[in-house]
């Protein structure tokens, strides 16, 4: 700490230096007339002698990444986005006060430059400047060793620091951009309306989570941070909206983990007159698309294993994966002592008090979805792991529902939706009645989403994808934290 105090009152002194020499240290408006990153594209190949016939001028702006200063010239490297360009300092081709600017700068500096492209003795793509505005003065250092920086407590609790070290952080990100633009132009392409619906509920529901409390003041109530958009979105539905989505922001109260963090970006979207079916198809060609739009490919690695995201995908029934992962008699299925001692035989920790349900969903999780590499869409969901879908006419025990799986996790899961308001009111007593047991994921009572449907819903397929996971499967990133900018952590100490 006192290292880095000292090199701050260093720095403030400079600063303090440039305002006396008539130099703002935080400018204002520079005008950037080209990028790092196009100048290499249009000119980095070019050869010294194409490049002095051709006397390329341009004008762009970055970071100070690296400096050298060596008698009455040096270089420095900008940093412009992900993107890095050499210039050449020179005491002859600068005016006295900008020269005097280069003698003050320090690593993080940020300064616009304008000047000639050629290449140095050693053949270096570079920039010969003519003239130089200082932008902005970094007061403090970069951290020890950031070049490349690992340090995974500093990447994800200051990502300034990680994008400025790692050019590849800024690649993901900019791969994230673009696959929810890809997300949003392939939905409207297909008649689908983007909405937005309200992120803070009087109700929390969509999905089986612990909500987020907040408080409004004014209202006197207390309200929930949204877990899922769906009950909004159907009332869409029921409004007269055929193709709905929203790409929303969820916040649920639950474990961090390399899959989980407490907010998350979701697609949601629902479509009249279809069911499940039509979308197992229509998942397959939008994550085919953004595949071949983003990567240019639809076989990926992502940690040393070939995906093949090219359709069709695997379709496998609930019950039935877990019969043949583990080799288990139906009858395990129907019993709840049965289920009990097949999970202890799998080495499968239950609570004492789990349902015949819960037990066979947690052997589910336990022993089948992490072997689910290939994409696989996992079909017939028991109706009471399912309160919003609708149960299937040749098997009412069951519904009409898919959770698509790749690489081991969760990425989608889609049903055909109930619209019957008396059998979702069913479900929502019986979902209540759990909560009152301590479930405190259950669901309460709508009862104005129940309202809703009592006015007509016509039949409606609705689906949600993480966005976080698919950007990791496409980015082969191995934590969800690295595909968020700003993941939540405990508080620094």
């Amino acid at each position: 700490m006192d290292e880095l105090n000292e090199q701050r009152q260093q720095r403030i002194k400079k600063a303090e230096q440039l305002r006396t020499a008539g130099v703002a240290p935080y400018g204002t408006r520079f005008e950037v007339k080209d990028r790092a990153g196009q100048l290499i594209k249009l000119h980095g190949e070019k050869t010294k002698e194409v490049l002095e016939q051709e006397k390329v001028g341009c004008t762009f702006a970055g970071r100070v990444v690296a400096l050298r200063r060596f008698g009455k010239a040096g270089f420095a490297v900008l940093q412009d986005g992900s993107d890095r360009l050499q210039v050449y300092l020179k005491k002859d081709l600068l005016s006295e006060q900008a020269y005097m600017v280069t003698e003050q700068l320090d690593l993080g500096d940020w300064i616009g430059v304008t000047g000639t492209l050629f290449r140095t003795k050693t053949n270096e793509f570079t920039v010969e400047v003519r003239e130089l505005t200082f932008l902005s003065k970094a007061l403090r250092p970069l951290p020890e060793k950031w070049h490349g920086l690992t340090d995974v407590e500093t990447r994800y609790r200051q990502r300034y620091v990680d994008l400025i070290a790692n050019p590849d952080v800024h690649g993901i990100f900019a791969t994230r951009s673009r696959i929810i633009a890809g997300i949003r132009a392939f939905l409207i392409e297909r008649g689908f309306l983007e909405v937005e619906t309200p992120m803070m509920h009087p109700i929390p529901g969509g999905a089986t989570a612990k909500p987020f409390v907040t408080h409004h003041n004014a209202l006197g109530v207390d309200l929930y941070l949204r877990i899922a958009p769906e009950l909004y979105l159907k009332r869409l539905i029921v409004g007269g909206f055929p193709r709905v989505f929203e790409i929303n922001r969820n916040f649920r109260n639950e474990g961090i983990s390399t899959i989980h963090n407490p907010e998350f970006t979701m697609l949601e979207f629902y479509v009249s007159y279809a069911d499940y079916q039509d979308l197992i198809i229509l998942t397959e060609e939008l994550v085919s698309t953004l595949a071949q739009q983003i990567l240019g490919r639809t076989v990926i690695d992502y940690q040393g294993k070939d995906i093949t995201l090219t359709p069709p995908w695997r379709r496998w029934s609930y019950h039935q994966s877990i019969l043949e992962v583990n080799k288990l008699d139906p009858s395990v299925l129907q019993d709840r002592d049965k289920a009990a001692a097949a999970a202890k035989a799998l080495g499968i920790q239950i609570d004492p008090n789990a349902t015949l349900f819960n037990i066979v969903n947690e052997i589910f999780e336990e022993t089948v979805e992490p072997n689910l590499i290939q994409p696989t869409f996992i079909t017939d969901y028991p109706i009471e792991i399912s309160p919003l879908a609708r149960r299937k006419d040749s098997n009412p025990s069951l519904t009409d529902r898919f959770e698509l799986y790749i690489a081991g996790r969760e990425i989608a899961n889609a049903f055909s939706e109930l619209n019957d308001p008396l059998d979702q009111r069913e479900r929502f007593e019986g979902q209540a009645a759990q909560r009152e047991a301590g479930d405190e994921e259950a669901h309460l009572v709508d009862e104005d989403f129940l309202r809703a449907l009592e006015f007509g819903m016509p039949p409606t397929a609705g689906e949600g994808i993480g966005i976080d996971r698919l950007i990791m499967l496409f980015t082969n990133q191995a934590s969800i934290r690295d595909v968020v900018l700003f993941p939540q952590l405990r508080p620094e100490k």
